[in-house]
């Protein structure tokens, strides 16, 4: 067993963080649409486990909730925040020498695009107002965000060049720095890095949580782009030729899975959003797949269900969720199991 290892999304979970949305944040004009969705990722996953909801005014989620049979899984704090998504503020838990720790990275809103100054405090400020953690919260050293980082547990690393080398996330640390620093802070063998790929709409410049995610140690499903009059069929062609290039630790190619591409969703400005099924979560015994309301979102719950034998596959409506350019497992963060309190 290695002294410092990320765990991978499969592992058994103590909890899953949301940040939910509130009139401050730019669900404002839709919050009745997208309410709903969080409430019900929430309520899902308490079926399973325990779920941790920063609020920005837990009686009101509370109210919203009540009756809910999951309830007693169901931990609400207070904080601050200026989004809700997650995935991105939230903690990335290693476990070194046996023991969890939390690292707490800065959160710089993707590159500076955004405001984040409340959400990049979150993790610090329910530990210190709550003590949710059984664990240390350590500063991670880097501005880096959960969604641009996939794990396999055992050492290999998958991420993007696009985000990772952003020059507003740390511009003073070259590709060998950043991957030198990635395989101390999480206790790597290796990073595969991709170069190509990206989903219109996407404000995160290529999180790999949107495009390719680690089923298990031997398999990889991936967003594949078919038609040939897509503006994604060109990138995604070549991303799809560079994993092909990849091996796992044992030498062998990964089983690569491709997942269909959702028909394309606009907003009512006519903007393409980044719906993708590659954005799914999982946890202990299931799988929340996000769905758009398009012909092939039973073919990619059936896809995912060949990928995860023995867990529940759960799709979640998530059209209101690409509103705001993220889908399901961008507003969701796992900790592993003896992270937080019972």
């Amino acid at each position: 067993m290695k002294t410092r290892f990320l765990p991978a999304e499969w592992a058994p979970q103590s909890a899953v963080q949301l940040t939910f949305p509130h009139q401050d944040t730019d669900w404002a004009a839709v919050l009745d649409q997208v309410m709903p969705c969080f409430l019900e990722i929430a309520t899902t996953i308490a079926r399973f486990q325990k779920v941790l909801l920063v609020c920005h005014n837990p009686m009101e989620v509370r109210e919203l909730i009540r009756g809910n049979k999951s309830l007693s899984n169901v931990k609400l704090v207070q904080a601050p925040s200026n989004d809700t998504w997650a995935r991105d503020h939230g903690g990335i838990t290693i476990f070194e020498n046996g023991k969890p720790v939390v690292l707490d990275f800065v959160f710089n809103g993707w590159g500076l695009k955004f405001p984040a100054n409340q959400d990049n405090l979150i993790t610090r400020y329910v530990q210190e107002h709550y003590a949710v953690f059984d664990a240390e919260i350590r500063h991670g050293g880097l501005v880096l965000e959960g969604g641009g980082i996939e794990s396999d547990g055992q050492g290999t690393l998958l991420t993007t060049a696009e985000c990772l080398l952003s020059p507003n996330r740390n511009p003073h640390l070259s590709k060998r720095e950043i991957e030198a620093k990635l395989k101390e802070i999480f206790g790597l063998d290796r990073v595969l890095w991709l170069h190509h790929g990206y989903l219109a709409g996407d404000d995160t410049d290529s999180h790999i949580d949107t495009l390719a995610r680690f089923c298990d140690l031997e398999t990889i499903a991936y967003v594949q782009c078919t038609d040939a009059e897509d503006e994604h069929y060109e990138a995604l062609g070549r991303m799809e030729a560079e994993l092909k290039t990849f091996r796992t630790a044992a030498g062998n190619p990964y089983r690569l899975v491709p997942l269909l591409m959702p028909d394309a969703c606009y907003d009512e400005e006519g903007t393409r959003l980044p719906a993708t099924y590659a954005n799914f979560l999982i946890i202990n015994g299931a799988v929340l797949v996000p769905t758009y309301g398009v012909r092939q979102d039973e073919e990619a719950l059936a896809i995912l269900n060949g990928c995860f034998p023995g867990r529940e596959i759960i799709g979640i409506d998530c059209r209101a969720l690409i509103l705001q350019h993220g889908s399901l497992h961008c507003v969701t963060m796992q900790y592993p199991e003896g992270v937080l309190f019972n």
